[in-house]
Parts: C-alpha cells; sequence; structure tokens
C-alpha cells in the first residue's frame, strides 16, 4: 500500500502572531513552524500501516524553502521519502491543486481535518473530488485490509463506523491516534533524514481565486472584576446587567 501524508507547515501556537504591511501579511519574524497537529496524528498513524503492514509513506508539502525543516522532521520520523510543491499555499483550491498531481499515484491520502493556522478545512474534501477518491473527514479511527477499509468518524453527538474502498482521502484529527501514541525523532532517525529524498517539484498552472485583504487579531479581553464570596447581590447584579447571562 502506498500512502501519502498531507502536511502543512504551521506556526507553533505558543508564537506570538503579529502582522505587516498595513496589516495584509502574516510575519513570521520570531515564529517556530512545526507539523501541523492533524497532519502528525494522520503521519503516525501511517508509520502503523508501515510498521505491521509494510506500506510505504510519502510526505508532502506545498511551500516554499523554509518548509524543508518540517519535512525533514517527518523523514526522521520515519517516513520513506518526502516531495515539496515549490509554491506559496495562498488559498485551499490551489493548495488541493497541487496535491492532486501528486495524491492520484496513490493508494491512501491521510490529510488533517484542518490546519491549525486558518482552519480552513477545505484541502482534504477538494482533494478528493480532484482525485476521485472516496472520502471520510473528522477520521478517528482507521484499518485497511487489501483494498477495504473501514474508518470511524466524529459525528454530532456521537461516532459513525463508515466501510469504503481504495483509493481514500480522510481528513484526520486526534483520535486517529493519540498524544501518548506521537513519535518523536530519535538521533537515529535525525541522522537517516539526512540521507532520504526530498524532491522538488515546480507547480501546475493554477491560478490562486483568493487574496487576504486584512488579517485582524481578536479584541483583548476585558478586566476581571472580582467580587466577594459573601457579597451575592453585587455578583448577581453583575451577571445581570453586565454580562447579561441571567
Amino acid at each position: 500500500m502506498k500512502i501519502l501524508v498531507c502536511i502543512s507547515h504551521v506556526p507553533d501556537t505558543t508564537s506570538k502572531i503579529n502582522f505587516t504591511d498595513g496589516d495584509t501579511k502574516f510575519d513570521t519574524n520570531g515564529v517556530q513552524f512545526v507539523i501541523n497537529p492533524n497532519d502528525e496524528f494522520g503521519l503516525t498513524r501511517a508509520m502503523w500501516f508501515k510498521e505491521k503492514q509494510g506500506a510505504t509513506v510519502t510526505v508532502v508539502s506545498v511551500g516554499e524553502a523554509e518548509t524543508e525543516p518540517t519535512l525533514r522532521k517527518a523523514l526522521a520520523i520515519g517516513a520513506d521519502e518526502a516531495i515539496r510543491i515549490n509554491a506559496k499555499p495562498t488559498d485551499g483550491f490551489f493548495v488541493a491543486k497541487q496535491l492532486a498531481e501528486i495524491a492520484k499515484d496513490y493508494d491512501l491520502v491521510i490529510a488533517g481535518r484542518e490546519s491549525i493556522d486558518y482552519n480552513g478545512g477545505m484541502v482534504p474534501g477538494m482533494l478528493a473530488t480532484l482525485t476521485n477518491a472516496n472520502y471520510v473527514n473528522n477520521c478517528i479511527g482507521l484499518e485497511v485490509e487489501g483494498e477495504n477499509a473501514t474508518a470511524i468518524r466524529e459525528i454530532d453527538g456521537g461516532k459513525e463506523t463508515l466501510k469504503t474502498t481504495l483509493p481514500l482521502v480522510i481528513g484526520g484529527q486526534k483520535g486517529l491516534v493519540e498524544e501518548s501514541d506521537l513519535k518523536i525523532p530519535n538521533m537515529r532517525g535525525i541522522m537517516m533524514a539526512r540521507k532520504k529524498t526530498l524532491n522538488v517539484v515546480e507547480p501546475t498552472d493554477s491560478a490562486n481565486t483568493t487574496q487576504a485583504v486584512k488579517f485582524e487579531k481578536p479584541a483583548p479581553k476585558g478586566e476581571v472584576k472580582l467580587v466577594s464570596p459573601d457579597n451575592l447581590d453585587e455578583l448577581v447584579n453583575l451577571l445581570h446587567n453586565e454580562a447579561k447571562v441571567i
């Protein structure tokens, strides 16, 4: 089984976020980038298929040269090879269009449900459509036997178990594996990653259909008002007249 894992190069959630050029561009200065968490769950599941079923695992990312350390980390975790599509990921359709050119040669494509920077959640579904593959989103469980797959996805109020066939695209999330299952690259993996193939391919013709007009940070939270536990009347008054929650 040939598995392709889609990797997004995203800011660490602990990074301080700023914008430049009149709030039209994201300021990357001083920002630490990591593998998108939803993608890392998918990569870990792919490594399970590699270890248990002898699958081959390729990671792919749409991005410029600064994304290569993230791909190298994926190789250090255990992926067999990496592909970098040499383009700036400007919108979901553009990314899906680029990935589709690579994904059509794979049996199983594992993508994260969404990336934690833009939270668009569009790419896996569009990728499945472009490659004419079956699709399961919000995937929290996956087993594959031959050409048949059993997937569990999260739905409102519960879980749903689906049976489908390859080729298959999933949008994975926590639950596909648990955080305790995530693999940390060891020294041997890091050294081996330096020798593994990282192919750089040029993007296909696909016009960018969206443009960022402006970024805006959430409004700062207001000051906290402390109320004495002995003054319940004041607490009720604040909840009723200011917070308007009762």
